[in-house]
């Protein structure tokens, strides 16, 4: 680990005018530590913001949800609000890492992880444009199973870690942002970013900006939802698929689909062409199916991931069996 500077911010404000002077912020650090000791994240200063109050959970007027960015995955998950709103919500945090873990780490903190390919971990030898920009990707070549289909390109096939992101993505939820020059909320679809030929920028953050909390539009009612994980072992592990579902159904008619995957994106990705084959139809076993051909169209599957397109048909299929039934 090399050697870093310390402080910590007792306001809004003392955190902003640190980030903006370059400092990195951190509040549970469950990966930024991890990533500082194998030294692919070098900052020179770490800016602590656990002491801001960011920690609220609040069920808006009209049924929407806002979470402050310091809220402990814990705690959302096992909140009255969340779990009966948004089990989605709930399920896709309980699945994520492992109960010490989720003690600890933030929302925020979440949705701002770094990817786990091996390469962009191995600082010693592999090529990584995420972390050296124009040093290439071993993964393209390399054992890249667990790596993306879907927002590839030639500079980067990594996924992105977060369960909850996902979840996020499916209800299309909004970034709170503070910065510099005031608060602005980013579009969810918009705040994590594909890797394009910029594979090193990863957040729509500015210099300095600071997340204060993630904010979930109102639905209509009722809304059924839930998260289904796939791996290669029971617990704290990774998604090789993953699915966030939420159904409006009313009068035996689908007419509200969200819907979006883990585990195959550079991103979370959000599936439109899944949603659009059942929005207007009845939930049968025969939607399901149809529906789920949808979800791996563009995926660019590599050498040793091309299991991926099919798994994650049936992953969505599953889950929206579970969730919307059949018959």
């Amino acid at each position: 680990m090399h050697p870093f500077s310390y402080t910590r911010a007792a306001t809004t404000r003392q955190a902003l005018d640190a980030g903006r002077d370059g400092g990195r912020y951190i509040a549970g650090g469950t990966t930024l530590v991890d990533l500082m000791r194998e030294t692919v994240e070098r900052p020179r200063t770490l800016v602590d913001i656990s002491a801001l109050p960011l920690r609220e959970i609040m069920v808006t007027r009209r049924g929407g949800l806002r979470i402050g960015a310091l809220v402990r995955m814990s705690e959302a998950a096992a909140h009255r609000g969340v779990r009966a709103l948004y089990p989605v919500i709930s399920e896709a945090l309980e699945l994520s890492a492992s109960a010490q873990l989720r003690n600890m780490a933030t929302i925020g903190g979440n949705i701002m992880q770094r990817t786990r390919c091996t390469y962009f971990r191995d600082v010693t030898a592999a090529a990584c444009n995420k972390r050296a920009p124009g040093s290439g990707c071993a993964a393209r070549d390399g054992f890249n199973r667990t790596h993306a289909i879907l927002g590839t390109s030639d500079a980067c096939v990594a996924t992105h870690p977060s369960d909850v992101a996902v979840a996020f993505a499916a209800l299309e939820a909004t970034v709170v942002v503070l910065g510099p020059d005031g608060e602005r909320s980013v579009p969810f679809a918009d705040f994590l970013l594909r890797p394009g030929s910029t594979p090193n920028r990863e957040q729509a953050l500015r210099r300095g900006e600071l997340i204060t909390g993630v904010e979930i539009p109102a639905h209509p009612r009722p809304l059924r939802s839930g998260y289904l994980k796939v791996r290669d072992r029971q617990s704290y592990e990774f998604a090789l698929t993953s699915a966030a579902v939420a159904l409006h159904i009313r009068g035996g008619v689908i007419r509200e689909a969200k819907v979006a995957a883990g585990g195959v994106g550079t991103v979370p990705w959000k599936l439109p062409a899944v949603e659009r084959a059942l929005i207007g139809r009845r939930p049968s076993d025969a939607l399901w199916t149809k529906a789920a051909e949808r979800a791996a169209d563009g995926a660019r599957p590599l050498h040793h991931n091309r299991f991926k397109v099919e798994l994650l048909k049936r992953t969505v299929e599953r889950q929206l069996r579970v969730v919307g039934g059949g018959r």
